[in-house]
């Protein structure tokens, strides 16, 4: 059995109290990757969130969710207007919302799960009436017509996700006989209107049982051919393995056929939104073969942004990434084959492998300790070992206490030499809220990627306006995660220690323009042109008070002065030139001085 951390009080959409649990502390764990044994390929089950749209759906910005392979919207305009919705006659508002928030999903590749709850009123706030209260169906009768023809409007297609958290009070309050035959009702409803649109249910606010509400359930739509197309729970917390493996007994013993799609549509509890444990939670969903969606604890006003809490907005109202959208970003990342990973107790692991790159993620927040990757079988990966020898980029993603992270820090990027096609990674899982991801690449492949940080500022190294152009001058900016922000650092042939710096995004090199030797030159971007000295800088250790082991200056390599943010302005959009580099301790330097985390 894998063991969680439970929080002490946790809000299930709104308010669901659970009891604390102490995490385990300083175990001893491995965990293994066989990459000799497939399953398929990637296709991000757990990129899915509750809400964090805006209400208009225009935010956060289009890459927040592209860089994570974002895959599910589940929405119907909660908390807007309290009480709100049908029953309280402001169905207008949340409609609205829903439908820019449906539109922006499927424009950006995604699935979207309407809550029809939400768009009646009944989101946790207290509601004068609920379906059939007195025997009258008219009213909630004419509120699926509303929502039907509303949806039929659109000219987009949802998953129909008939009443949230039917098993407690707060969501339904009434006898469980009223909700079947809402439930029946809806269904048919839903059924004839679009017969090709998925329904899911019960979305409770329990995971599979043997006993109580669960089964109660399956009998009814069981006995009434009433099964939904996907079969959904919230899991918080919970083990999606074991919530799999009691969900697929209970469909047995009743004849209900499966596989079928199961969605586990709110899962990670309030103290567990963090790396370590979002990581553990995307590695068990994989496991178990169910999608899953990322819950949402936040009100007042901030339910519909932040992508349910993956980010943090700053004094300026920017969008910046938590450590565990980095973790997401990762995951993301990982294509070509899944490979197969065996658990401990506290740890699991999803590990993907392609042509010259395997991807490990590692997940488990409920413990510390050392915990040994043991790595099988590289002989059947492609590309990636060489004479005998194989890269290891281990990099550890932060919480800062769920404040902005401006990325992954490299802890190892060295090569090892295996012994019987195998060898394994320790890492020292010592902060109970963080996780690693582990890279494996040839051994030659000595390059790195990395945000690069100014020190003065804590702004990003950034290609303005995300131009493709050559010339395009470069700026600091808001560390926010996107590709214009990261850099591939790619050694120099015969010089140590100094790189072409290419931009993730467009694909071009930093350049001093005109390749100017002067003081005051802009920094832009340009195609690389091979030996141009220009585009090539020396990384050079900075030491100061309170200096990181990844704080270097960058030094152009013709000019020997080093990439600067102009002014030492603090303010966003502030241009990068090359100036005389400032020796360390001179208090003003930290205008020269940029944290690469990916640098080891």
């Amino acid at each position: 059995m894998v063991h969680r951390r439970t929080p002490t009080t946790v809000l299930a959409a709104l308010a669901l109290a659970l009891t604390a649990a102490a995490p385990a502390h300083a175990a001893d764990e491995s965990v293994s990757v066989n990459f000799s044994v497939t399953n398929g390929t990637p296709t991000y089950r757990a990129s899915g969130w509750i809400y964090g749209m805006t209400e208009n759906g225009t935010g956060p910005a289009d890459h927040f969710f592209k860089d994570v392979k974002f895959r599910y919207m589940r929405a119907g305009g909660a908390q807007l207007d309290s009480p709100g919705g049908w029953v309280s006659g402001r169905y207008d508002r949340r409609w609205n919302s829903t439908r820019a928030q449906l539109l922006r999903t499927r424009s950006l590749g995604g699935e979207f799960i309407l809550l029809v709850h939400d768009l009646w009123g009944a989101d946790g706030y207290p509601i004068s009436r609920f379906p059939d209260d007195n025997g009258n169906w008219a009213d909630y009768d004419n509120f699926l017509t509303r929502v039907i023809d509303d949806v039929r409007a659109t000219g987009a297609p949802v998953q129909w996700d008939l009443w949230n958290e039917p098993n407690i009070t707060l969501f339904w309050n009434r006898p469980q006989s009223q909700y079947f035959e809402l439930w029946r009702r809806t269904y048919q409803r839903v059924r004839a209107a679009f017969p090709n649109q998925l329904i899911v249910g019960p979305s409770c606010a329990c995971t599979p049982s043997t006993g109580g509400w669960w089964p109660q359930y399956l009998d009814f739509v069981r006995a009434n051919n009433l099964v939904p197309d996907i079969i959904s729970w919230h899991s918080l917390p919970g083990d999606p393995v074991q919530n799999v493996n009691v969900a697929n007994q209970t469909l047995d013993s009743r004849g209900i056929p499966h596989p079928r799609p199961y969605q586990i549509n709110e899962y990670g509890a309030g103290d567990e939104q963090n790396p370590g444990d979002g990581a553990w939670y995307i590695t068990r969903l994989e496991r178990a073969g169910a999608d899953g969606l990322r819950a949402n604890w936040a009100s007042a006003g901030n339910l519909h942004n932040d992508l349910g809490n993956l980010l943090v907005r700053n004094s300026a109202g920017q969008h910046q990434p938590k450590g565990e959208w980095w973790v997401y970003r990762f995951y993301a990342s990982q294509t070509g084959q899944i490979v197969a990973t065996t658990p401990s107790q506290a740890y699991d692991s999803f590990a993907t492998k392609s042509n010259g790159v395997a991807k490990i993620l590692v997940g488990g927040g409920g413990t510390t300790g050392n915990v040994a990757v043991a790595l099988q079988r590289l002989d059947t990966t492609t590309g990636i070992v060489q004479n005998n020898q194989v890269r290891v980029l281990v990099q550890r993603i932060p919480h800062n206490n769920g404040g902005a992270v401006q990325g992954p820090v490299t802890v190892q990027n060295s090569v090892v030499t295996l012994n019987g096609n195998a060898t394994t990674v320790n890492l020292p899982h010592n902060n109970i809220d963080e996780t690693f991801t582990i890279t494996l690449l040839p051994p030659g492949s000595s390059g790195f990627q990395t945000v690069a940080a100014a020190q003065h500022s804590q702004q990003c190294l950034d290609n303005t306006n995300l131009s493709t152009a050559d010339g395009n001058l470069q700026q600091q900016f808001y560390c926010e995660g996107g590709d214009q922000q990261l850099w591939n650092f790619t050694p120099v042939s015969g010089s140590t220690g100094t790189y072409t710096v290419v931009n993730q995004q467009s694909g071009k090199c930093l350049d001093v323009s005109g390749s100017s030797t002067a003081d005051g030159v802009t920094v832009a971007q340009n195609t690389c042109s091979p030996g141009s000295a220009s585009q090539q800088y020396t990384l050079r250790k900075v030491t100061y008070s309170g200096n990181d082991p990844h704080d270097y200056q960058l030094v152009a390599r013709h000019s020997g002065k080093c990439v600067d943010v102009n002014g030492v302005s603090a303010a966003a959009g502030a241009r990068i030139i090359q100036w005389s580099c400032k020796p360390s301790g001179q208090g003003g330097e930290l205008n020269q001085t940029w944290r690469l985390w990916g640098s080891s």
